[in-house]
Protein backbone atom coordinates (compact mmCIF):
# COMPACT_ATOMS: atom_id res chain seq x y z
CA UNK A 1 0.00 0.00 0.00
CA UNK A 2 1.04 3.48 -0.62
CA UNK A 3 2.19 6.06 2.22
CA UNK A 4 -1.62 6.52 1.76
CA UNK A 5 -4.87 4.86 1.26
CA UNK A 6 -5.70 4.89 -2.28
CA UNK A 7 -7.83 8.15 -2.89
CA UNK A 8 -10.63 5.34 -4.32
CA UNK A 9 -10.43 3.96 -0.95
CA UNK A 10 -11.37 7.14 1.38
CA UNK A 11 -13.22 10.08 1.78
CA UNK A 12 -11.51 12.36 -0.55
CA UNK A 13 -8.54 14.31 0.55
CA UNK A 14 -10.21 17.40 -0.16
CA UNK A 15 -13.61 16.98 1.17
CA UNK A 16 -13.34 19.16 4.34
CA UNK A 17 -12.48 22.59 1.98
CA UNK A 18 -15.43 24.22 0.70
CA UNK A 19 -16.18 23.73 -3.43
CA UNK A 20 -16.12 26.99 -4.31
CA UNK A 21 -13.10 28.47 -1.96
CA UNK A 22 -11.48 31.08 -4.07
CA UNK A 23 -8.59 30.98 -1.91
CA UNK A 24 -6.82 27.82 -1.92
CA UNK A 25 -9.34 26.06 -4.30
CA UNK A 26 -9.99 22.36 -3.61
CA UNK A 27 -9.37 20.82 -6.83
CA UNK A 28 -5.84 22.87 -6.95
CA UNK A 29 -5.35 21.64 -3.64
CA UNK A 30 -6.27 18.25 -4.65
CA UNK A 31 -3.29 18.29 -7.21
CA UNK A 32 -0.68 19.33 -4.29
CA UNK A 33 -1.88 15.90 -2.57
CA UNK A 34 -1.87 14.10 -6.09
CA UNK A 35 1.23 15.38 -6.50
CA UNK A 36 3.23 14.83 -2.93
CA UNK A 37 1.59 10.99 -2.74
CA UNK A 38 3.88 10.45 -6.23
CA UNK A 39 6.59 12.15 -4.56
CA UNK A 40 6.08 9.75 -1.19
CA UNK A 41 8.47 6.85 -2.51
CA UNK A 42 11.21 9.30 -2.75
CA UNK A 43 10.93 11.52 -0.32
CA UNK A 44 12.96 10.54 2.81
CA UNK A 45 15.68 9.60 1.16
CA UNK A 46 16.05 13.19 -0.64
CA UNK A 47 15.37 14.82 2.23
CA UNK A 48 13.25 17.69 0.74
CA UNK A 49 10.32 17.88 -1.42
CA UNK A 50 10.40 16.96 -5.23
CA UNK A 51 10.05 19.99 -8.16
CA UNK A 52 6.74 19.29 -9.03
CA UNK A 53 5.43 19.00 -5.35
CA UNK A 54 6.68 22.51 -5.01
CA UNK A 55 4.72 23.65 -8.21
CA UNK A 56 1.78 22.00 -7.32
CA UNK A 57 1.91 24.22 -3.70
CA UNK A 58 3.00 27.72 -5.90
CA UNK A 59 0.10 26.93 -8.48
CA UNK A 60 -2.63 26.17 -5.56
CA UNK A 61 -1.88 29.35 -4.09
CA UNK A 62 -0.28 28.90 -0.68
CA UNK A 63 3.24 31.36 -1.16
CA UNK A 64 0.89 34.01 -2.04
CA UNK A 65 -2.13 33.03 0.70
CA UNK A 66 -1.12 36.07 3.00
CA UNK A 67 0.13 37.95 0.31
CA UNK A 68 -1.17 42.01 0.06
CA UNK A 69 -3.51 42.21 -2.76
CA UNK A 70 -1.73 44.95 -3.44
CA UNK A 71 1.28 42.90 -4.52
CA UNK A 72 -1.54 40.10 -6.46
CA UNK A 73 -1.48 37.66 -3.31
CA UNK A 74 -4.87 36.90 -1.49
CA UNK A 75 -4.67 37.98 1.67
CA UNK A 76 -6.47 35.03 2.70
CA UNK A 77 -8.11 33.49 5.95
CA UNK A 78 -6.80 31.44 8.36
CA UNK A 79 -9.44 28.69 8.71
CA UNK A 80 -8.87 28.26 4.43
CA UNK A 81 -4.79 27.80 5.10
CA UNK A 82 -6.08 25.60 8.05
CA UNK A 83 -8.31 23.35 5.72
CA UNK A 84 -5.80 23.08 3.06
CA UNK A 85 -2.73 22.37 5.11
CA UNK A 86 -4.81 19.38 6.68
CA UNK A 87 -5.90 17.99 3.82
CA UNK A 88 -2.37 17.82 2.26
CA UNK A 89 -1.08 16.49 5.73
CA UNK A 90 -3.38 13.61 5.87
CA UNK A 91 -1.06 12.33 2.78
CA UNK A 92 2.29 13.94 3.30
CA UNK A 93 2.65 15.86 6.31
CA UNK A 94 6.36 16.75 4.59
CA UNK A 95 4.35 18.43 1.63
CA UNK A 96 2.13 20.34 4.51
CA UNK A 97 4.58 21.95 6.58
CA UNK A 98 6.05 23.41 3.62
CA UNK A 99 3.09 24.60 2.41
CA UNK A 100 1.83 26.39 5.64
CA UNK A 101 5.14 27.73 6.20
CA UNK A 102 5.72 29.49 2.91
CA UNK A 103 1.98 30.99 3.25
CA UNK A 104 2.52 31.46 7.12
CA UNK A 105 6.50 33.15 6.01
CA UNK A 106 4.62 35.53 3.11
CA UNK A 107 2.82 37.10 5.92
CA UNK A 108 6.08 37.67 8.53
CA UNK A 109 7.57 39.22 5.44
CA UNK A 110 4.47 41.67 5.15
CA UNK A 111 6.52 43.43 7.60
CA UNK A 112 9.08 44.60 5.49
CA UNK A 113 8.99 48.59 4.72
CA UNK A 114 7.31 49.10 1.56
CA UNK A 115 10.11 49.16 -0.66
CA UNK A 116 11.25 45.94 0.98
CA UNK A 117 7.59 44.13 -0.30
CA UNK A 118 8.17 45.70 -3.44
CA UNK A 119 11.91 43.91 -3.77
CA UNK A 120 10.61 40.59 -3.11
CA UNK A 121 6.87 40.91 -4.47
CA UNK A 122 6.95 43.04 -7.84
CA UNK A 123 7.04 40.40 -10.33
CA UNK A 124 5.04 37.84 -8.49
CA UNK A 125 3.49 36.92 -5.63
CA UNK A 126 4.45 33.37 -5.63
CA UNK A 127 7.80 33.85 -4.04
CA UNK A 128 9.31 31.09 -1.76
CA UNK A 129 9.99 32.31 1.23
CA UNK A 130 12.03 30.32 4.33
CA UNK A 131 12.70 31.60 7.82
CA UNK A 132 15.67 30.47 10.15
CA UNK A 133 14.49 33.62 12.89
CA UNK A 134 13.94 31.25 16.50
CA UNK A 135 16.32 31.73 18.26
CA UNK A 136 18.22 35.15 16.78
CA UNK A 137 21.52 33.39 15.72
CA UNK A 138 24.36 35.08 13.79
CA UNK A 139 25.85 39.01 14.00
CA UNK A 140 24.21 41.94 12.49
CA UNK A 141 26.41 44.48 12.17
CA UNK A 142 24.80 48.61 11.49
CA UNK A 143 26.46 50.19 8.77
CA UNK A 144 25.48 53.00 6.50
CA UNK A 145 22.06 52.37 4.57
CA UNK A 146 21.57 48.92 6.38
CA UNK A 147 23.20 45.76 7.87
CA UNK A 148 26.14 43.89 7.54
CA UNK A 149 25.11 39.98 8.34
CA UNK A 150 27.04 36.73 8.77
CA UNK A 151 26.58 33.29 10.82
CA UNK A 152 25.26 30.25 10.51
CA UNK A 153 21.39 29.32 11.31
CA UNK A 154 20.02 26.11 11.94
CA UNK A 155 16.76 24.18 10.44
CA UNK A 156 14.90 26.52 7.55
CA UNK A 157 12.41 24.33 6.01
CA UNK A 158 12.09 24.26 3.03
CA UNK A 159 15.10 26.32 2.26
CA UNK A 160 16.17 23.98 -1.01
CA UNK A 161 13.20 25.73 -2.76
CA UNK A 162 13.41 29.35 -1.63
CA UNK A 163 13.59 32.60 -3.07
CA UNK A 164 14.31 34.55 0.16
CA UNK A 165 15.41 34.21 3.59
CA UNK A 166 14.25 35.30 6.55
CA UNK A 167 17.13 35.09 9.50
CA UNK A 168 17.06 36.73 12.67
CA UNK A 169 19.79 38.08 14.83
CA UNK A 170 20.44 40.41 18.22
CA UNK A 171 20.89 44.25 17.60
CA UNK A 172 20.62 47.23 19.62
CA UNK A 173 22.05 47.74 22.81
CA UNK A 174 22.42 46.02 26.41
CA UNK A 175 19.59 48.07 27.54
CA UNK A 176 17.97 48.37 24.39
CA UNK A 177 18.16 44.45 22.47
CA UNK A 178 16.71 44.11 19.44
CA UNK A 179 15.14 41.02 17.39
CA UNK A 180 16.44 41.94 14.42
CA UNK A 181 14.78 39.84 11.29
CA UNK A 182 16.52 40.51 8.06
CA UNK A 183 15.48 39.33 4.72
CA UNK A 184 18.23 38.19 2.38
CA UNK A 185 17.58 36.73 -1.16
CA UNK A 186 18.91 33.33 -2.49
CA UNK A 187 22.47 34.62 -4.06
CA UNK A 188 23.50 35.64 -0.40
CA UNK A 189 23.21 32.38 1.59
CA UNK A 190 24.20 28.70 1.06
CA UNK A 191 22.33 25.60 2.39
CA UNK A 192 23.59 23.12 4.27
CA UNK A 193 23.01 19.28 4.26
CA UNK A 194 22.78 18.78 7.89
CA UNK A 195 18.72 17.66 7.90
CA UNK A 196 18.83 14.10 9.07
CA UNK A 197 16.04 13.91 11.49
CA UNK A 198 13.67 10.60 12.59
CA UNK A 199 10.81 12.44 11.01
CA UNK A 200 9.73 15.22 8.79
CA UNK A 201 12.38 14.51 6.46
CA UNK A 202 11.40 16.05 3.32
CA UNK A 203 10.95 19.20 5.11
CA UNK A 204 14.48 19.63 4.13
CA UNK A 205 15.48 21.92 7.02
CA UNK A 206 18.64 22.31 6.81
CA UNK A 207 20.91 24.94 8.14
CA UNK A 208 22.15 27.85 6.15
CA UNK A 209 25.28 30.29 6.31
CA UNK A 210 25.36 33.53 5.01
CA UNK A 211 29.66 34.59 4.81
CA UNK A 212 29.03 38.37 5.01
CA UNK A 213 25.80 39.72 3.17
CA UNK A 214 24.67 43.71 2.99
CA UNK A 215 21.20 43.67 4.28
CA UNK A 216 19.62 47.62 3.68
CA UNK A 217 17.26 48.71 5.71
CA UNK A 218 14.17 48.16 3.84
CA UNK A 219 15.00 44.60 4.29
CA UNK A 220 14.41 44.66 7.76
CA UNK A 221 11.99 44.98 10.88
CA UNK A 222 11.93 43.63 14.22
CA UNK A 223 10.17 40.62 16.11
CA UNK A 224 8.61 43.65 18.36
CA UNK A 225 6.67 44.60 15.16
CA UNK A 226 4.99 41.99 14.73
CA UNK A 227 2.91 42.10 17.94
CA UNK A 228 1.02 45.39 15.59
CA UNK A 229 -0.75 45.72 12.75
CA UNK A 230 0.87 45.90 9.19
CA UNK A 231 -0.97 48.77 9.05
CA UNK A 232 -4.35 49.90 10.14
CA UNK A 233 -6.73 49.38 7.16
CA UNK A 234 -4.47 46.08 6.22
CA UNK A 235 -6.70 42.80 5.84
CA UNK A 236 -7.21 40.77 8.63
CA UNK A 237 -4.49 38.77 8.18
CA UNK A 238 -2.00 41.53 8.85
CA UNK A 239 -3.56 43.23 12.01
CA UNK A 240 -3.39 40.15 14.28
CA UNK A 241 -0.04 39.24 16.35
CA UNK A 242 2.08 36.64 15.56
CA UNK A 243 1.85 34.88 19.17
CA UNK A 244 -1.98 34.33 18.04
CA UNK A 245 -1.59 32.50 14.93
CA UNK A 246 1.93 31.01 15.31
CA UNK A 247 1.33 27.58 17.27
CA UNK A 248 -1.44 27.44 14.89
CA UNK A 249 0.13 27.46 11.88
CA UNK A 250 2.28 24.28 13.10
CA UNK A 251 -0.36 22.51 14.33
CA UNK A 252 -2.34 22.11 11.15
CA UNK A 253 0.05 19.86 9.67
CA UNK A 254 -0.03 17.88 12.68
CA UNK A 255 -3.72 17.36 12.61
CA UNK A 256 -3.64 16.33 8.71
CA UNK A 257 -0.59 13.68 9.94
CA UNK A 258 -3.32 12.26 12.73
CA UNK A 259 -5.98 12.03 10.31
CA UNK A 260 -3.73 10.14 7.99
CA UNK A 261 -2.04 7.43 10.55
CA UNK A 262 -5.78 6.58 11.54
CA UNK A 263 -6.44 5.85 8.02
CA UNK A 264 -3.26 3.92 7.85
CA UNK A 265 -3.71 2.51 11.23
CA UNK A 266 -7.10 0.95 10.39
CA UNK A 267 -5.98 0.08 6.24
CA UNK A 268 -3.20 -2.58 7.95
CA UNK A 269 -5.23 -3.48 10.98
CA UNK A 270 -5.51 -7.46 10.74
CA UNK A 271 -6.86 -8.44 14.16
CA UNK A 272 -9.30 -7.31 16.75
CA UNK A 273 -7.93 -7.15 20.16
CA UNK A 274 -9.37 -5.11 23.61
CA UNK A 275 -6.38 -2.74 24.08
CA UNK A 276 -6.35 -1.71 20.21
CA UNK A 277 -10.30 -1.34 19.86
CA UNK A 278 -10.52 1.25 22.60
CA UNK A 279 -6.64 2.66 21.34
CA UNK A 280 -8.72 3.29 17.78
CA UNK A 281 -11.87 4.12 19.31
CA UNK A 282 -10.17 6.52 22.26
CA UNK A 283 -7.71 8.03 19.55
CA UNK A 284 -10.24 8.93 16.77
CA UNK A 285 -12.04 11.00 19.35
CA UNK A 286 -8.99 13.06 20.12
CA UNK A 287 -7.99 13.31 16.26
CA UNK A 288 -11.42 14.94 15.70
CA UNK A 289 -11.33 17.10 19.05
CA UNK A 290 -8.42 18.46 18.38
CA UNK A 291 -9.32 19.33 14.50
CA UNK A 292 -12.28 21.02 16.14
CA UNK A 293 -10.11 22.91 18.62
CA UNK A 294 -7.77 24.28 15.73
CA UNK A 295 -10.92 24.73 13.28
CA UNK A 296 -11.87 27.53 16.82
CA UNK A 297 -8.79 28.78 17.28
CA UNK A 298 -8.46 29.97 13.02
CA UNK A 299 -11.84 31.39 13.42
CA UNK A 300 -11.00 33.66 16.06
CA UNK A 301 -7.73 34.21 14.49
CA UNK A 302 -10.06 35.45 11.07
CA UNK A 303 -13.10 37.09 13.47
CA UNK A 304 -13.01 37.64 17.13
CA UNK A 305 -11.63 40.82 18.84
CA UNK A 306 -7.91 40.51 19.53
CA UNK A 307 -7.47 40.68 23.53
CA UNK A 308 -4.08 39.14 25.40
CA UNK A 309 -6.49 36.55 26.72
CA UNK A 310 -7.68 35.87 22.92
CA UNK A 311 -4.09 35.00 22.18
CA UNK A 312 -3.51 32.79 25.38
CA UNK A 313 -6.13 30.35 24.53
CA UNK A 314 -5.32 30.17 20.52
CA UNK A 315 -2.05 29.56 21.54
CA UNK A 316 -3.57 26.81 24.45
CA UNK A 317 -5.53 25.54 21.90
CA UNK A 318 -3.04 24.36 19.26
CA UNK A 319 -0.58 23.16 21.67
CA UNK A 320 -2.84 20.94 22.91
CA UNK A 321 -4.51 19.88 19.56
CA UNK A 322 -0.96 19.06 19.00
CA UNK A 323 -0.41 16.76 22.35
CA UNK A 324 -4.13 15.18 21.66
CA UNK A 325 -2.78 13.48 18.14
CA UNK A 326 0.66 12.96 19.50
CA UNK A 327 -0.83 10.91 22.08
CA UNK A 328 -3.48 9.06 20.40
CA UNK A 329 -1.16 7.69 17.29
CA UNK A 330 1.22 6.49 19.88
CA UNK A 331 -0.94 4.92 21.74
CA UNK A 332 -1.93 3.41 18.65
CA UNK A 333 2.19 2.76 17.21
CA UNK A 334 1.95 0.66 20.61
CA UNK A 335 -0.90 -1.40 20.27
CA UNK A 336 0.39 -2.54 16.99
CA UNK A 337 1.84 -5.30 15.47
CA UNK A 338 5.90 -5.84 14.20
CA UNK A 339 5.03 -4.58 11.43
CA UNK A 340 4.68 -0.84 11.79
CA UNK A 341 8.69 -1.08 12.95
CA UNK A 342 9.37 -2.24 9.08
CA UNK A 343 11.15 0.39 6.62
CA UNK A 344 8.13 1.23 4.37
CA UNK A 345 5.36 1.05 7.33
CA UNK A 346 2.81 3.80 6.38
CA UNK A 347 1.99 4.26 9.70
CA UNK A 348 5.45 4.35 11.01
CA UNK A 349 6.22 7.16 8.80
CA UNK A 350 3.25 9.46 10.23
CA UNK A 351 4.11 8.59 13.87
CA UNK A 352 7.79 9.94 13.31
CA UNK A 353 6.41 12.97 11.56
CA UNK A 354 4.11 13.43 14.23
CA UNK A 355 6.36 12.92 16.93
CA UNK A 356 9.11 15.22 15.29
CA UNK A 357 6.54 17.70 14.55
CA UNK A 358 5.38 17.64 18.25
CA UNK A 359 8.26 18.79 19.82
CA UNK A 360 8.74 22.29 17.34
CA UNK A 361 9.39 25.22 20.13
CA UNK A 362 6.98 27.02 18.97
CA UNK A 363 4.62 23.68 20.43
CA UNK A 364 5.78 23.73 23.89
CA UNK A 365 3.33 23.09 26.50
CA UNK A 366 4.85 24.91 29.34
CA UNK A 367 4.97 28.64 27.66
CA UNK A 368 1.85 28.12 26.26
CA UNK A 369 0.40 27.01 30.00
CA UNK A 370 2.15 30.09 31.18
CA UNK A 371 0.61 32.16 28.79
CA UNK A 372 -2.53 31.45 29.50
CA UNK A 373 -2.72 31.16 33.44
CA UNK A 374 -1.03 34.98 33.09
CA UNK A 375 -3.82 36.17 30.92
CA UNK A 376 -6.27 34.73 32.83
CA UNK A 377 -5.22 35.08 36.55
CA UNK A 378 -2.58 37.77 35.93
CA UNK A 379 1.20 37.43 36.61
CA UNK A 380 2.24 35.17 38.91
CA UNK A 381 3.36 36.55 42.47
CA UNK A 382 7.71 36.49 42.78
CA UNK A 383 8.88 33.99 45.16
CA UNK A 384 11.65 34.54 47.32
CA UNK A 385 14.56 32.20 46.47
Amino acid sequence: MSGAADAAERPAETSELPADAAELPAEAVGRVVRAAERDLPALEDRRRLGAETVAAITAAGFPRHFVARGFGGTAGTFSALLAASTSVARTCPSTAWCAALFAAHGRLASYLPEEGRTALWRDSPDVLVATAIMPPRGRAVRVPGGWLLSGRWDTASGVDHADWLLLASRTGTPDRPEHRILAVPRADWTALDTWRSLGMRGTGSHAVEVAEAFVPDRLSFTMADLRHPVSQDAARCHRVPVQLVGALMFAAPVAGAARGALDAWSAAATARRTESDRALSEGSAQIAAARLLLERAARRADEDPVTPLLVAENRRDAVTAVRWCAAAVDRLFHTSGSHVHRDGSPFQRYWRDITTAATHGALGPSAAAAEYADALLGPAAPTDS
